[in-house]
């Protein structure tokens, strides 16, 4: 029993350590009050100099996104303020015999910021809640919730992100498959 309760303890630090509460994702406020997933006219607002930005993100059909993400384990294809592919590079995961998935890896964005082409690197973070793992460390079954981080690689913006640093996050809507995002870029 005292061992089950070291084991809560220490666990439960590292969950409020890690900086990937639900709660750290809705300190961001939406853009506009009407903003929703499905909305098609997202906008920008800037506050102490830096510019929030929003939008919803799918998995990208083979012909929304071509060569420049050679390699890319996938792509999502993003929307709002930033319209473009996302392509994804995963470099480690793991999940816990609870379905505790933890993931993390690159990224490659190729696309626009208010109609000006650019692209920018990520180091991601992504955990999510799943039914199962399977014995190699991957997750098996039904996403139950998920979301992750993106803050971006200093000095990897060409175009309108030359010069730019900033963060996404994204939070997992599983029962329609799209993927909210908010952040920041300056």
């Amino acid at each position: 029993m005292k061992h089950l309760f070291l084991w809560l303890v220490a666990g439960s630090s590292l969950v409020l350590a890690s900086g990937c509460q639900s709660e750290d994702f809705d300190k961001f406020q939406p853009v506009s009050k009407d903003l929703t997933p499905h909305s098609s006219e997202l906008s920008s607002e800037n506050s102490a100099g830096a510019t929030r930005i929003a939008g919803v993100g799918y998995y990208a059909e083979e012909t929304d996104c071509k060569s420049e993400g050679a390699g890319a384990d996938f792509a999502l294809k993003l929307t709002g303020d930033l319209n473009g592919c996302l392509f994804v590079y995963v470099e480690s995961y793991g999940c816990s015999p609870s379905g505790t998935y933890r993931e993390t890896g690159s990224e490659y964005f190729v696309g626009t910021y208010n109609g000006t082409p650019g692209t920018f690197w990520t180091n991601y973070r992504f955990e999510a809640k799943y039914e199962g793992c399977t014995d190699d460390g991957f997750f098996a079954g039904a996403e139950i919730f998920g979301r992750c981080q993106h803050p971006l690689v200093e000095d990897s913006g060409t175009g309108v992100f030359e010069g730019m640093t900033g963060r996404l996050d994204f939070k997992d809507e599983v029962e329609t498959g799209a993927f909210p995002y908010r952040g920041h870029l300056k």
